[in-house]
């Protein structure tokens, strides 16, 4: 942690407190068994850590009868993605390999090495046949699953490349921006649920409800796409619809500019409107998850994208550089997302009450976005209502208006929380306070003239003298001891 970093936190209690929870209270639900896994593994659990530290955390806390699977489930999708993403491989070599990649991860020693030497995850697929050995070992019914979402979307992404090479923009429209998201995302989102049903571990429902398992992964990829916006134009690359962002500019690069920042601003309204469609589908489908690990796994990074998307809406910043939810938020969200659905729907509540704040009459996509934040929380108080149905009852029997009652176990929550601040504060100030003493005493006892800094602080003198004004300043001062 830098100086910045201290600062920052010192003047954000809470998060440094969320930061401390987190890493003090948190407490798998299930752990790896390190003295089972063969070296092979091991390693692959290695290159999971190196490729998303984000995902691995989560992954590495499945209950057992997933953890492999789907830790391998990862590893060959972020491979395939490595190749697709990599614009130094020649179509002629990257459309086979695509298509052709949920082949190879049953032959037995396979690796690639064609990868240029500045992408990201080269060494994964240098080193990928530590993956296909795992692989064999895991249930045929997971092998099954694993191939034939690969195969999907090995052929989409097969595709999207060749319309790019033949100079045919990959995203025209909405339905081309939403088939490329199921492509990369929404295949992912099925493909979990299914392994997620096989296991035992959700309820089978949700394997014939495939709108809401496609949302899943239709909202996290959205975001990142509205979010990752001026590192993918950096790249030569353009994901956001021409549909949506012909509206507001003549050419997609106009967005960057100073001049069309009303414009860009209410271009990033409808492009999270669309993902913000997603939000109460991903709502309904965590109430499908039965295992507290499952639930987890699935519900901190939605829990994550909705706070993205607060953070995106409106803002700027997105054209300049690619920015983030601070640690201490990220701390925060995933203490509460770990809990139960109703935890859940309060930080999508708490978001979607963020954007519906920032939201402006000036903007043209107003009324839409008000009707989609409003959708949201219709849904969580469909489930969870916030009334008491006797006190409704007996205020339609009345005539008299319902006082809205709180739970008294989120009342004595949050005079905990901010009893907890304040002590937090307390702490941070004695400490700095301390380490200040210290400090100043230790300059005292190697020498230092207070009075000399403070008669030149009195005279004005904050910068740093130069040469001769310090030469001056001691022979002014100077005692012996300089």
């Amino acid at each position: 942690m830098g100086v910045t970093d201290v600062f920052y936190y010192t003047l954000h209690i809470r998060e440094l407190k969320s930061i401390i929870q987190w890493k003090t209270w948190h407490n798998p639900v299930h752990e790896r068994d390190l003295k089972k896994e063969t070296v092979s593994l091991r390693i692959c659990f290695d290159f999971l850590d190196k490729t998303s530290r984000s995902f691995s955390a989560v992954i590495q806390e499945l209950h057992p009868e997933l953890l492999v699977p789907i830790a391998l489930f990862y590893l060959i999708l972020r491979g395939l993605d490595t190749i697709e993403d990599d614009m130094t491989i020649p179509l002629e070599k990257k459309e086979p390999l695509l298509k052709e990649f949920y082949k190879i991860t049953e032959k037995e020693g396979w690796s690639f090495s064609g990868n240029g030497p500045d992408e990201r995850d080269r060494e994964l697929l240098v080193q990928f046949h530590y993956v296909t050995e795992e692989y064999r070992k895991i249930k045929p019914v997971y092998r099954e699953i694993i191939n034939d979402v690969a195969e999907q979307m090995g052929n989409g992404m097969a595709e999207y490349c060749r319309r790019s090479a033949e100079g045919r923009s990959g995203v025209e429209s909405v339905k081309d921006y939403d088939m490329y998201c199921y492509y990369v995302a929404g295949l992912v989102g099925n493909g979990l649920t299914r392994l997620f049903v096989e296991s035992g571990l959700a309820n089978p429902a949700l394997k014939e409800r495939k709108q809401l398992q496609t949302s899943m992964g239709l909202f996290l990829q959205k975001t990142n796409i509205i979010r990752d916006v001026k590192e993918d134009w950096d790249d030569k690359r353009r994901f956001w619809p021409r549909e949506i962002w012909s509206k507001y500019v003549d050419d997609f690069g106009d967005l960057f500019k100073p001049e069309k920042k009303e414009a860009a601003l209410n271009c990033i309204s409808e492009m999270v409107l669309n993902s913000l469609n997603h939000a109460d589908e991903c709502l309904f489908y965590l109430a499908g998850l039965r295992e507290q690990s499952v639930f987890n796994f699935a519900a901190i990074p939605q829990a994550m994208a909705i706070a993205t998307l607060a953070l995106v809406f409106r803002n700027p910043q997105i054209y300049k550089k690619n920015i983030k939810i601070t640690k201490g938020e990220a701390c925060q969200i995933m203490l509460d997302s770990t809990q139960n659905l109703q935890k859940v729907c309060e930080v999508f509540r708490k978001f979607v009450r963020q954007i519906h704040r920032k939201n402006t009459p000036k903007d043209p996509n107003f009324l839409k976005i008000s009707v989609a934040c409003g959708k949201v929380e219709q849904f969580i108080e469909s489930i969870f209502p916030s009334q008491d149905p006797e006190a409704l009852q007996r205020a339609a029997e009345t005539g008299m208006p319902v006082a809205k009652k709180e739970d008294p176990k989120v009342v004595r929550e949050r005079e905990e929380a901010k009893w907890d601040t304040i002590y937090m504060m307390i702490a941070v100030m004695g400490t700095i306070t301390v380490v200040t003493i210290i400090m100043l005493g230790v300059a005292w006892m190697m020498g230092a003239r207070w009075d000399v800094a403070f008669n030149e602080l009195r005279k004005g003198g904050v910068n740093r003298p130069g040469r001769d004004s310090a030469r001056t300043i001691v022979q002014k001062y100077d005692r012996g001891e300089l």
